[in-house]
């Protein structure tokens, strides 16, 4: 398999961010620096900082409700990183991200497996958000927003949105470019105040109080992974990662 792989399979970090480290030289094949692309096998000795990466445990879905000023990033380094600020006791790595400003659902896991599955962005997996912005808009305002804005080179896909209050509307999306949804409102003429996520696919924050987590509870999670078991096992051409 491939070293990126490898990391997931031993649910120590995605794939993405496993190739951030073996760009950094960090990471060893039976002592040797690794590169991006190399084969290993269970019966390879790899390392991370010259440190053996342990074995597979038992798979973990955690939901986290992300303050605001946390960093979807396993990078220890980085001030207010999701690693630190969940503080959960074994190792686990976020699906995906939210914007350092952004708050809400995210979810950890170190089932390597899954992260690809929910990511995947031709299945168009359903991510719901509140959204408050600085100025009363109008109703155009909404339609622009759920019929594809140009943000930058890349028309975004028809959405479902609806008005909260005056300057305050709920929008689910099918895709996660970059910043995607601040983009979207800037270009129709607004700025974001405040975003935070409350679903993911079937998956609902709920009541999780901000800053705290808990298991993805039992029946949640069955639904999830029967959705995702429905999916053709073929490469997938992008992942959403961002929003």
């Amino acid at each position: 398999m491939r070293i990126n792989k490898y990391f997931t399979d031993q649910g120590y970090c995605s794939r993405r961010e496993a190739d951030r480290l073996i760009e950094a030289g960090r990471v060893q094949i039976n002592g040797k620096t690794a590169k991006l692309g190399d084969q290993v096998s269970l019966e390879d000795v790899v390392t991370l900082d010259r440190k053996k990466i342990d074995q597979k445990q038992p798979a973990i879905y955690i939901m986290y409700n992300k303050p605001f000023g946390v960093t979807c990033t396993t990078d220890l380094k980085t001030p207010k990183n999701i690693i630190e600020s969940i503080n959960f006791p074994q190792r686990v790595f976020p699906i995906g991200r939210l914007d350092k400003p952004s708050t809400g659902l995210i979810f950890l896991t170190n089932d390597g497996d899954i992260v690809n599955k929910i990511l995947r962005a031709q299945y168009g997996h359903e991510k719901e958000y509140e959204v408050e912005v600085n100025a009363e808009f109008p109703q155009e305002f909404l339609k622009k927003m759920s019929s594809g804005v140009n943000i930058g080179g890349y028309i975004t896909k028809p959405c479902k949105i609806k008005r909260l209050a005056e300057n305050k509307f709920s929008i689910i999306l099918t895709e996660g470019k970059n910043r995607q949804i601040r983009r979207m409102t800037e270009a129709c003429g607004f700025k974001v105040k405040r975003l935070h996520r409350i679903r993911i696919m079937n998956v609902k924050i709920a009541d999780l109080a901000e800053g705290q987590w808990q298991e993805i509870p039992a029946a949640e999670m069955l639904e999830l992974k029967n959705i995702l078991d429905k999916q053709p096992n073929n490469p997938a051409p992008e992942l959403d990662i961002e929003e």
